[in-house]
Parts: structure tokens; C-alpha cells; sequence
């Protein structure tokens, strides 16, 4: 047995590691482990505990990384489930056009190192939720691995129902062996990035009320320590592509790195709150500051630290996420924000967004019309477990969720409340697959069956 982590590190189990070399080998990969639950595994930069199957069987996908075709003149992109987006970016950087122009990926979350079978799973989201949608909706097709053997293809054509549950599915239908994805052209692969410091949480939805429709990218640091009249400060960020070469941006290559596990974290509130008050003041005295970057610095800010979630010592961290539908979202906001400041504990990465209309296609897909905020605890056991128990409470009552994604502690019923179409999903489950975080909010266990 293996012991493997996800990016929280708050939860540590142990695991049968299996890794196919070819989708043709991965029933026999997993034969004779018909005994315990399987799940598909890849880079495991989800927070919780959806990446992990505690006691059970972990198919390491990072094997099956090839790129299996790629359409120049239609933008569309075949590969293996173990392909990180890294890769896909780094590709696509190096096929453009004389003057900067060419595909690019149409979603992206804030990371690049998640393979394609992570983000359709999860159907991840990105700082261009507002006009993009998710990483799902450009997902043409894909094919998946069941426990019986059949590969089967899904698309909104072929199979929609069983297409629609994979998409944020958590890796309960089956293995995703290979997708096609949708590509977008852009002018370049420089962005004009504008950022304007902001006082307090009106002013956030001024900026975002202005910017939703002249901006791409639109995102917002905060300061969730801050109180009174600054509650909600932060710094808003928006850009757009740039015609022109500009600068490779390449993914992957990150330029500092947490060298080792800390004991304990150093990020208490004093730690925080004097990080926090410096940042919200890091291009003083200007009110905004404009540059033009490679697309990577803005999609991908943490990337530039291999291994900072050892930052938070070896306990580990949770991260909280919810959307909250636009109706309740601003007094909501204020109230979370406002316990959280209270409590006296929080993250120097806290970010807040909005996300719009656009229909999420998976039954479990996480964003919807509103506002979402994240934000990353330090694990300091009960205390901080009792203050996400307070946060989903608001959440709640606001008619919001959180993104399981990101979740390693919420309860069945808040589960349940933010999924309406469990039930649904449900129907479409292999029976052999499970994951640490089902059985936990579905108190489901999977019927155990031998590799075909």
C-alpha cells in the first residue's frame, strides 16, 4: 500500500497504486483488486478528498499522457486523460502564428498541472467563467472506461446522459480514457493585465459590473482579514489578449520552490493580517497599475512556487469554496467575510469572482450564476472545522454550495442541498468506482466486481 495526498494534505491514506501503461492494459491492471473500489488518479491538486479512495485502489493515470491528434484548421484536440493542461498550453504556444495568433485552451483553472481527465471530472472553472463557461462545455467527446470492460463513447450526441454525469462526475462513472476538446483562437498569447486596488466589498461589484463585459479574465484578491469599513478590500484583476508575439509563455517551469515540509505552519493571524495590509498596498501610491505579461502569469499566479502547499506545515490545509447565486450573493459575502475576520484565522490567498450565466453541463458541475469565494485555512483541527460548519451555515441560507472539488469536511445534507441533481447522477455510477469523499457525503459503498 502507497500512501498518496491530495493538494490539501489534510488527509492521508493508504492506497493500492495501480498504473496502466495503455488503455488496452487497464483491466489487466486492475485485475485481482476486485475486492476493494477503484478511482481514476492524476496529478491530485483537488484540496479534499474526491481525489482519494482511503483503503482502496488509486489508477495513476499520468501514463497515459499522449496526444492522439490535433485538428489546425478546426481547433480540436484529441488526447489522453493523463495529458496535463501544462503540456497542452506549452503545445499550443510553440504551433502559433508568425504574429502571436493561434489556439488556445478555452477554460483554464488556476493551475496548469491537472491532466484533462482531473478537470473534466471536475469540470473546473477558470477567471473567464463569465463568457467561457467551464472546462466542460468544450468538451466535444470522450470515451470511458467501465468496470464491465466496454469502452464507451460519450458526447451530447452518444450516450448524453452518461456524458452529462462524468462531466464534475468525481471519477464515479468510470475511466475516462481519451477526450476532444474544443481549442479558441486569440490575437495572442500576451495579456494586458490592469490591476485596481479597491476599499471594500462595493466597490468589488462595481469593478465586476463594469468589467464583465470588456474583460476576459476577471478576478479579485482580498483581504478577509480586514474589517468595519474595509471589509471586502482587495485588489481586482482583469485582462485580455494582446495581438503580437509577446513573450512564450510557458507552463511548468516554476522559478522558486517550498523545499520541505514545515513542521507547523508560520501562517498565524499576525503572519496574515501584516502579509495581507502590505499586499493590498504592493503598487502604492498608484490606485492601478496596467503591464503586458505572458497569459501563464495571469492564469496561473501559484505555479511560479513548486510545492507551496508545504507552506502549511504537515497538517495541511483545508480550502474553502462556495457560489452564491447573485441575489443573496453581496450580503452573504459580507457575512462569511465578516466571520471569518472575526475568527481571526484565514489565508493570505483569498479570491473572490464572478461567475455567470452560462449552463454548467455536468449533473455535478459546481459553478452557477453568482459569486464564489475561496479561501485556504490552515488546519488547526476542531477550531477550524467548527468555522467551515459556520461558513456552510450562511452559505446555505444564501442558497449556495460548496465545490466538492475543493472540499475535504462538509456534511451529507449540505452535499445533498447544493446538488439537486444527485439522484440523477446517481443512476449513472459504476458500481465498482468510489472515492473517500462519496462515501463520506453518500454514505455509499461500491458494489465490488471482477476486471473484465
Amino acid at each position: 500500500m502507497t500512501h498518496r495526498l491530495s493538494w490539501g494534505r489534510a488527509h492521508r491514506y493508504a492506497h493500492d497504486v495501480r498504473c496502466p501503461s495503455t488503455p488496452e492494459k487497464l483491466a489487466d491492471t486492475l485485475r485481482g483488486a476486485a475486492d476493494r473500489p477503484w478511482l481514476a488518479y492524476g496529478l491530485g491538486r483537488s484540496y479534499g478528498d474526491s481525489c482519494l479512495n482511503a483503503d482502496g485502489v488509486l489508477v495513476d493515470m499520468t501514463g497515459l499522457d499522449h496526444f492522439q491528434g490535433f485538428d489546425a484548421t478546426a481547433g480540436r484536440l484529441r488526447v489522453e486523460a493523463g495529458v496535463r493542461l501544462a503540456d497542452i498550453v506549452n503545445l499550443l504556444a510553440r504551433q502559433r502564428a508568425a504574429d502571436g495568433s493561434g489556439w488556445f485552451l478555452p477554460v483554464s483553472p488556476g493551475t496548469a498541472f491537472v491532466t484533462v481527465g482531473g478537470a473534466i471530472a471536475n469540470d473546473v472553472h477558470g477567471k473567464n467563467h463569465h463568457l467561457m463557461g467551464t472546462f466542460g462545455s468544450h468538451v466535444r467527446s470522450l470515451r470511458l472506461w467501465r468496470s464491465d470492460g466496454r469502452v464507451v463513447r460519450c458526447s451530447l450526441a452518444e450516450n448524453p446522459e452518461l456524458f452529462h454525469a462524468t462531466i464534475g462526475g468525481l471519477g464515479l462513472t468510470g475511466i475516462v480514457l481519451d477526450a476532444e476538446l474544443q481549442l479558441r483562437r486569440v490575437p495572442g498569447l500576451a495579456v494586458v493585465n490592469e490591476d485596481v486596488r479597491f476599499a471594500d466589498l462595493d466597490a468589488f461589484y462595481a469593478l465586476s459590473a463594469e468589467s464583465v463585459g470588456d474583460f476576459e479574465y476577471i478576478v479579485a484578491w482580498i483581504d478577509c482579514l480586514a474589517k468595519g469599513r474595509s471589509l471586502g478590500r482587495g485588489i481586482f484583476s482583469r485582462a485580455n489578449h494582446v495581438a503580437g508575439p509577446g513573450i512564450l509563455p510557458l507552463a511548468g517551469a516554476p522559478r522558486l520552490a517550498m523545499p520541505v515540509e514545515l513542521p507547523v505552519s508560520p501562517l498565524g493571524r499576525l503572519s496574515i493580517a501584516a502579509f495581507n495590509a502590505l499586499y493590498w498596498r504592493r503598487f502604492w501610491p498608484r490606485e492601478r497599475r496596467n503591464q503586458t505579461v505572458p497569459v501563464t502569469t495571469v492564469l496561473y499566479p501559484l505555479d511560479h512556487i513548486a510545492r507551496w502547499n508545504l507552506l502549511y506545515g504537515r497538517r495541511g490545509f483545508y480550502q474553502y469554496q462556495c457560489v452564491l447565486p447573485p441575489e443573496n450573493a453581496r450580503d452573504a459575502v459580507r457575512e462569511l467575510l465578516g466571520t471569518i475576520a472575526a475568527a481571526g484565522d484565514g489565508s493570505f490567498l483569498a479570491v473572490l469572482k464572478i461567475l455567470g450565466d452560462h449552463p454548467s453541463p455536468g449533473l455535478l458541475s459546481f459553478p452557477m450564476p453568482g459569486t464564489t469565494l475561496a479561501l485556504d485555512f490552515s488546519n488547526r483541527g476542531t477550531a477550524t472545522l467548527a468555522l467551515l460548519d459556520r461558513l456552510d451555515r450562511i452559505t446555505e441560507l444564501a442558497g449556495g454550495r460548496l465545490y466538492p472539488a475543493k472540499d475535504g469536511r462538509m456534511s451529507g445534507a449540505t452535499f445533498r442541498f447544493g446538488y439537486p441533481a444527485l439522484d440523477r447522477f446517481a443512476e449513472q455510477i459504476d458500481p465498482a468506482f468510489s472515492s473517500s469523499f462519496w462515501r463520506r457525503v453518500a454514505d455509499a459503498r461500491p458494489t465490488l466486481r471482477s476486471a473484465a
